[in-house]
């Protein structure tokens, strides 16, 4: 087999719209092309044919094959992209192209799309779990129990038809396995996004007290992510309201946007938190990074994620990491070493509380989130996307073997 791989690399959203799977597309598909193999993305196509751009993931520009594409209505958030259906020429590229892999980042649409695309070329299909898609049925209201069950049975249709699963988390990882099985089943494999180190430690740090006009020794824990329900963001800044009261030196700065913006910032007007809490909106990734580089500690609550990817990123600009435990925070932070993980109680008002002893503890220990701190940027070459990217070209490798 050559050493130069084709792969086409399906995605049901990308840039310029910003989350953590178009920044981990982006990055892999950059990364496979710097390492040398071939990889056509088809993806939607931007708004007024506009140009993707970059969140900054290094290696060369993909081919594309654009995909027809539209605006969703809410909850989508706005710029979101959606592929059509009616792929258009799109399609034909790719089977021109002669892919020896077909990797989908989504089960839905474009996901459907590489299936079928692999199945009429004979090659094997892989797929990327990037997202709990049950943790989203509370934008169904009352339906979404009946929601969660349909998306099941479909998830466990859509695995069926792969050669190989990626699951960014282990738990993920574990947690399909035991969906699937023990009848013959696709590979899974547990495989963290990767992210370039270089690129991260060489963005600017952003100087959040000159910024937002916070005292000069303000100790400023941030936070980056989408601001929604799922990332329990509400129940984060209730734990730091909790921690700031006998600690006047704190601040907290919320970089993102989202749902929950909103009533964030009407939290933040109230007396315990005035002028303690910013909320920047969505920004420029480049932007977004520098602000969190110019933290002294990271603080994480989502229950919704297959890795974290925030986590990474953090730790890997030399912030130590408050969080509460849960899906993917095992496989990112190490307690102790470059973090603090606290057991998730079963009420919100119980996890607040455990949430605020760990910015307690880091708020007030200058000694010991420089002792963290030192670990996480040491420690950060396990996130290095070479390393990660090998091992999906590993796997690539050994279902076209099997094939």
């Amino acid at each position: 087999m050559s050493d130069r791989l084709r792969v086409a690399i399906f995605a049901e959203s990308y840039l310029p719209y910003l989350s953590g799977v178009t920044v981990a597309t982006e990055t892999l598909v950059r990364a496979l092309g710097a390492a040398g193999h071939e990889v056509l993305l088809a993806a939607p196509r931007p708004a007024g044919d506009g140009e993707p751009g970059t969140a900054g993931a290094r290696g060369p520009e993909p081919a594309y094959a654009w995909l027809a594409s539209y605006q969703p209505p809410p909850p989508a958030p706005s710029g979101y992209r959606m592929p059509s259906p009616l792929p258009g020429n799109a399609l034909d590229a790719v089977r021109d192209f002669r892919p020896q892999v077909v990797h989908a980042q989504s089960p839905f649409v474009s996901g459907l799309m590489a299936r079928r695309l692999a199945q009429k070329a004979r090659v094997p299909l892989v797929f990327t779990h990037h997202t709990r898609f049950g943790d989203y049925g509370h934008y169904l209201g009352p339906l979404a129990g009946i929601g969660r069950r349909v998306m099941a049975a479909y998830l466990r249709d859509f695995w069926g038809g792969c050669a190989a699963i990626i699951a960014p988390g282990s738990e993920l990882g574990d947690e399909i396995r035991a969906e699937l099985g023990t009848t013959p089943r696709p590979l899974v494999r547990a495989i963290p996004s990767g992210i370039d180190l270089a690129a991260v430690r060489a963005l600017p740090v952003a100087d959040l007290r000159a910024v937002h006009g916070w005292p000069a020794d303000a100790v400023v824990a941030v936070s980056l992510g989408r601001i929604a329900p799922e990332k329990s963001v509400a129940l984060l800044v209730e734990a730091f309201a909790d921690a700031a009261h006998a600690n006047q030196r704190l601040r907290l700065l919320l970089i993102g946007g989202g749902p929950s913006a909103d009533a964030i910032r009407r939290r933040a007007a109230q007396p315990d938190l005035a002028g303690r809490l910013a909320v920047t909106g969505m920004l420029p990734r480049p932007e977004a990074l520098a602000r969190l580089h110019g933290g002294d500690f990271f603080v994480f609550a989502s229950r919704t994620e297959t890795q974290g990817l925030v986590l990474c990123e953090a730790l890997a600009a030399g912030l130590p990491v408050a969080a509460l435990a849960g899906p993917g925070v095992a496989d990112s932070v190490r307690d102790g070493v470059d973090g603090m993980v606290v057991r998730r109680p079963a009420t919100e008002g119980e996890a607040a509380a455990a949430l605020a002893d760990a910015i307690r503890a880091l708020g007030s220990d200058a000694a010991l989130r420089a002792r963290l701190a030192e670990a996480a940027v040491t420690g950060a070459k396990r996130f290095d996307v070479a390393r990660r990217t090998g091992e999906v070209v590993d796997l690539y490798r050994e279902v076209i073997g099997r094939r």
